[in-house]
């Protein structure tokens, strides 16, 4: 049988405007930050149309001829043995979006919620699901339109993939449940009448393609290593700046000496750290001095330490880059039924095969791995920060900071605030895929707990940044002081300067926070440089 339905390559795809064009192939992490967070619109391939209507025509065949398919013409989970005639099909779809929208607790933030819509509509466009393309279109007239479906965080738990959180999702397609625009929570079938829009009627199968998937652990999980790789680039910052103001060595970052162990984070890391480190006075000014020749952990391995992080990132990278381009609902429809025996096609060449591609386990494991990681990288900043603030171990510099120690806390209470979101990680951290609890009557019996993989992830990531920020902020504080004690050159006359990119960030970040003489409230100092973390101001500079 002759077919068309072949997947394309895996290239950038960009239309008018580098509009983001659904092939089911070739989505990125970079396309769904562009998407979610800064507004940037969605077409459907050509292509992909096409193998979406050739698959629906299979659909409507094994409908037409009362053929037993589950989710098509029976009910679901545990109800996959009852047979529902084609009268009541599409109401079939309809009464399982509704009844499956059963998430409670604070709704996902909009930037998750597109996120959600794009996923769903990239794994619709790979021509697997057996839907109409108008859905696919009308999740982009959505995200264009900034129709946002309201989506609880909790009811997942990884099952047939995120059914309650997609459920959600899905509601607003047909008119129901909520939404947001505009900033304003309004019933969605408002929202759609306000944008000239009716609601869509479901045909069968539509649904469940609709529910079935891992789109809400896969969009927090991009959302994250979007995040993610912008933090562990301003942790090597941070901790450059830590070394400069203990007048650490940077011996340890040698490059022969990272060669001797070379795991590609690890050697990565310490070459950020040599190039900030680059052209430094203070590191010649203590060179061949009684200087301490072994910098404490915190220090000294932070190639080591960061660069592991960084190799978890990669892991969940390349889970993700497979995950955004894959069919995840349940069943799944191949046309042609290329390489299946003759007498397995159920419908004159066409096949659908009913299986497990929504199951969690995957991004699971991988998100338990990058939130594990990313509690390191906040554990060692921790450190660093405690270091610098306690007079008995920074090298000479007041304690906690202040040029007034006693009638002045200075930074005391910081460190508390670094330690106690270090701390409440290691509870976090521990992996939700290790779990695993029965659901439909034990039809779905192992789960895996994705959702809650993501969601801890996502509390860990907000963490560290908030923890990255305070060492920020003691860095430059104590550099301050540091080079306010430094001698001047013998030969310059002139005081040693650091390192060319912990100076520059040490300028970025007192263009917003001046150096502290007197205690006041912390708080806006480490909101400001919180701010900074988020934005990526300081990832640049590690190279």
């Amino acid at each position: 049988m002759t077919s068309t339905h072949r997947l394309p390559e895996r290239s950038p795809r960009r239309g008018p405007a580098d509009a983001v064009v659904l092939t089911g192939a070739d989505l990125s992490v970079a396309d769904v930050e562009a998407v979610a967070r800064h507004g940037v619109a969605v077409t459907l391939d050509g292509t992909a149309r096409a193998r979406m209507a050739e698959a629906r025509a299979v659909i409507e065949t094994l409908v037409a001829r009362n053929e037993v398919v589950y989710g098509v013409t029976t009910g679901f989970g545990d109800l996959a043995t009852t047979f529902i005639p084609p009268k009541d099909a599409a109401q079939l779809q309809e009464n399982l979006i509704a009844s499956h929208a059963a998430g409670v607790g604070p709704a996902f933030p909009r930037e998750v919620v597109r996120a959600m819509l794009l996923l769903r509509a990239n794994t619709l466009a790979l021509g697997h699901s057996g839907c109409r393309p108008v859905l696919v279109d009308r999740i982009c007239e959505m995200l264009a339109l900034g129709i946002h479906p309201v989506v609880p965080e909790q009811g997942s738990v990884g099952a047939s993939g995120d059914l309650a959180p997609l459920a959600h999702l899905a509601l607003a397609l047909v008119g129901r449940g909520e939404v947001e625009m505009g900033g304003q929570v309004m019933p969605a079938l408002l929202a759609l009448r306000e944008r000239n829009l009716e609601p869509l009627v479901l045909e069968p199968k539509e649904g469940l393609a609709l529910l079935n998937g891992t789109q809400l652990m896969s969009s927090l999980g991009a959302l994250l290593l979007a995040d993610a790789d912008r933090l562990v680039k301003t942790a090597s910052v941070a901790a450059a700046m830590t070394v400069e103001a203990m007048l650490g060595t940077e011996v340890a970052y040698a490059a022969p000496y990272q060669l001797a162990r070379p795991h590609p984070g690890q050697v990565a890391v310490a070459a950020q750290m040599r190039h900030l480190l680059r052209d430094s006075g203070l590191q010649h000014a203590h060179h061949g001095s009684a200087h301490k020749v072994q910098d404490p952990y915190s220090l000294r391995c932070v190639p080591q330490v960061h660069g592991a992080v960084r190799d978890a990132l990669d892991h969940l990278r390349r889970v993700l880059d497979v995950e955004l381009n894959s069919a995840t609902d349940n069943p799944l429809v191949f046309p042609d039924g290329a390489g299946v025996p003759a007498e397995a096609l159920a419908t004159g060449g066409g096949l659908v095969i009913s299986g497990g591609n929504f199951h969690g386990e995957p991004i699971a494991l991988a998100l338990d791995f990058a939130k594990l990681a990313l509690s390191e990288l906040g554990a060692i900043s921790e450190r660093r920060t405690a270091l610098m603030v306690d007079p008995r171990l920074n090298g000479g510099l007041p304690a906690f900071l202040t040029p007034d120690p006693g009638r002045n806390s200075g930074l005391m209470i910081v460190q508390y605030t670094a330690a106690a979101l270090a701390s409440e990680n290691k509870v976090l951290a521990h992996p939700s895929s290790a779990d695993s609890i029965p659901t439909s009557a034990n039809q779905e019996d192992h789960v895996s707990m994705g959702a809650s993989s993501a969601r801890h992830a996502r509390s860990v990531l907000g963490h560290v940044q908030q923890i990255i920020a305070i060492e920020l902020l003691a860095a430059a504080q104590a550099l301050d002081l540091r080079l306010a004690r430094m001698a001047p050159d013998t030969e310059t006359g002139e005081a040693p300067a650091p390192g060319a990119g912990v100076a520059e960030a040490h300028r970025r970040l007192r263009a917003h926070v001046t150096e502290l003489v007197e205690d006041r409230e912390p708080g806006p100092d480490m909101a400001a440089v919180l701010a900074l973390v988020k934005d990526g101001v300081f990832a640049d500079l590690a190279g």
